[in-house]
């Protein structure tokens, strides 16, 4: 992954985990989300958001539906979906508009800064899975809209 994506285009990825996790939380094996339906719940809809769900689905990130409406569910189990891959899916979806860093100052301090703080979130968000972000939903009362079956690997 690029330096200087997580914190300066923080935006795309959390709209990227945000669609991810809403799918994980509305779709089963069997069941599937629609864009209608994520886009009155999560309040993002539109053409714009289309190459995001086209990276997500070529990433294998969800599995998607043809069609007028198309259909959304996710594509792996929410314990092998990487925040961090979803975060990297949602950054490369949009052209770089990033502004470039004239100053010394800049160059010097603040760029080398926001490196760090990038390092610093980048693994952090590679230790944590979507199925790490259903548990904490589930805690804030938020519950699943389909139950799962039980799958256990040995």
């Amino acid at each position: 992954m690029e330096k200087n994506v997580f914190l300066t285009r923080r935006d795309r990825g959390m709209i990227a985990v945000a669609i991810v996790l809403d799918v994980a939380l509305n779709s089963g094996n069997e069941a599937v989300v629609s864009n209608a339906e994520r886009a009155e719940r999560t309040g993002m809809s539109g053409r714009p958001l289309e190459p995001l769900l086209q990276t997500l689905s070529r990433g294998h990130l969800l599995d998607s539906t043809r069609g007028p409406h198309g259909d959304y569910r996710s594509a792996r189990l929410p314990r092998l979906i990487g925040v961090s891959d979803v975060i990297a899916a949602g950054l490369n979806t949009l052209e770089d508009s990033e502004p470039a860093l004239n100053e010394r100052l800049q160059k010097a301090v603040i760029g080398p800064v926001w490196d760090e703080f990038d390092s610093a979130l980048l693994e952090r968000t590679q230790a944590m899975t979507v199925d790490d972000l259903l548990r904490r939903a589930a805690k804030a009362g938020i519950r699943r809209r389909v139950s799962e079956p039980l799958n256990v690997v040995i």
